[in-house]
């Protein structure tokens, strides 16, 4: 597994090429965000991890930059901007994951094979299939961003993850076990019931956008137009 460390202090990089190696991976590292799009482009790695305050060019360019020429490849915000909106910018410029410094190793690496996971279990899907469209509500399949007509919707990531499978078939009900699966891939501690209350949540929030989450006891959950 190649890991793609892009962090410009010296004293993390040199800890998280060490402790990954001993663990497996191949670690590559680079430390100026001007370099670094150059060096992703040169050996896809499986999984980046990117700090956002990066000499030449600020992460979240580079990660925006990166999404914008169709490099896929899974990425982990590691960073000390570790407040609430920096998540959410980081989530919707199209991270797939994000832990502020400081954090434990382990932590991350189990992140990162719930990553690497998800991406050997992905099913291709059509073009059309991969941005979902229902009641102006739209997600974008390269950011990961949903939006409610041009604007983006601010939700946090397990909302965003719920909504996004919801939106592959609107009207159709999502077995809740289908979704915990999804919106709980990085949290092996998690408990079914949890499902619960992410969707409760994501019912209030979807207040006004003109769909509504129905919960269809036995079956799962959808979404419905909210007459």
């Amino acid at each position: 597994m190649k890991l793609l460390v892009i962090e410009d202090n010296a004293a993390m990089q040199t800890t998280l090429q060490r402790s990954f190696e001993r663990r497996g991976f191949r670690v590559s590292v680079c430390d100026d965000g001007s370099k670094a799009l150059n060096r992703w482009r040169a050996s896809v790695p499986d999984v980046v991890l990117l700090d956002l305050s990066l000499p030449g060019e600020d992460g979240l360019e580079l990660l925006a930059q990166a999404r914008a020429e169709g490099l896929k490849t899974p990425v982990i915000i590691i960073t000390a901007r570790g407040t609430l909106g920096d998540s959410i910018l980081g989530l919707n410029t199209g991270a797939d994951d994000y832990l502020p410094k400081p954090f434990d190793l382990d932590e991350l690496e189990a992140r990162i094979r719930a990553l690497l996971r998800r991406q050997e279990h992905a099913v291709e899907l059509p073009r059309a299939a991969q941005a979902p469209a229902f009641c102006g509500l739209r997600a974008d399949p390269d950011s990961g961003a949903v939006y409610h007509g041009a604007q983006p919707l601010d939700l946090p990531p397990r909302e965003v993850a719920l909504l996004r499978a919801l939106l592959v078939r609107p009207g159709q009900a999502v077995a809740k076990e289908r979704l915990f699966e999804t919106v709980f891939a990085d949290a092996a501690d998690a408990q079914p019931d949890a499902i619960e209350v992410v969707a409760y949540r994501l019912r209030k929030r979807l207040a006004g956008t003109g769909a509504k989450l129905v919960t269809l006891r036995g079956l799962g959950y959808l979404l419905q137009p909210d007459d």
